[in-house]
């Protein structure tokens, strides 16, 4: 979904809660990742890896100018062999230390993670939370952005307006907020620039 679509879906989210929520969920991942500078680490379920949201938020880390927000995928899967990018495991958890981010995306409670996530935290790891809500993951976390199931927007959307709002406000304007043509300009700019590496 690129910068116009998700223009679009916000005309048609406006007077939701969405738009409010994900800009707040948005707001605090790229505080977190700003403040603290320890790196962002992206991780889903053996069964629900979120390859399109690393791959947004490394658009939008280049796009506003805000390295912090290229996340480090980890996957359940990732064998050495793998390129460099992909062959992170679950083991970069048990690694992470305060000043690091740790975002959990999960349609469900990410039962084989709870213990790694639980460990992260004590060891001062920022834990964000962005999937059905509730349970043990959201009572760890420091913020949580639940997307039910039978709602009225699946996980997938709510992903990309959470990517569009943590790099939109990383530059604001003039007025204090990037403006849509101030994003259509950063676009621009991308486009005529080399691109960054693809997933």
């Amino acid at each position: 979904m690129d910068a116009v679509r998700v223009a679009l879906l916000r005309e048609v989210l406006a007077g939701t809660e969405w738009l409010g929520a994900t800009r707040r969920f948005g707001g605090v991942l790229r505080g977190s990742v700003v403040a603290h500078g320890g790196g962002l680490l992206l991780v889903g379920t053996p069964e629900y890896e979120p390859w399109h949201l690393a791959a947004h938020l490394v658009d939008e880390a280049a796009w506003s100018g805000t390295p912090e927000l290229a996340p480090t995928l980890v996957r359940h899967d990732a064998r050495p062999t793998d390129p460099a990018h992909l062959a992170v495991g679950p083991g970069r958890i048990a690694a992470a230390r305060r000043g690091e981010t740790l975002l959990v995306v999960a349609p469900g409670e990410p039962a084989p993670l709870l213990e790694r996530v639980h460990d992260a935290r004590r060891a001062g790891v920022t834990v964000l939370a962005l999937g059905s809500g509730g349970g043990e993951l959201a009572a760890m976390a420091q913020e949580t952005l639940a997307v039910p199931e039978d709602g009225e927007l699946d996980l997938d959307t709510v992903q990309h307006l959470v990517s569009a709002a943590a790099g939109e406000n990383a530059v604001p304007s003039p007025r204090g907020r990037r403006t849509f043509r101030d994003r259509l300009t950063a676009l621009t700019e991308t486009l005529t620039a080399p691109p960054p590496a693809s997933w």
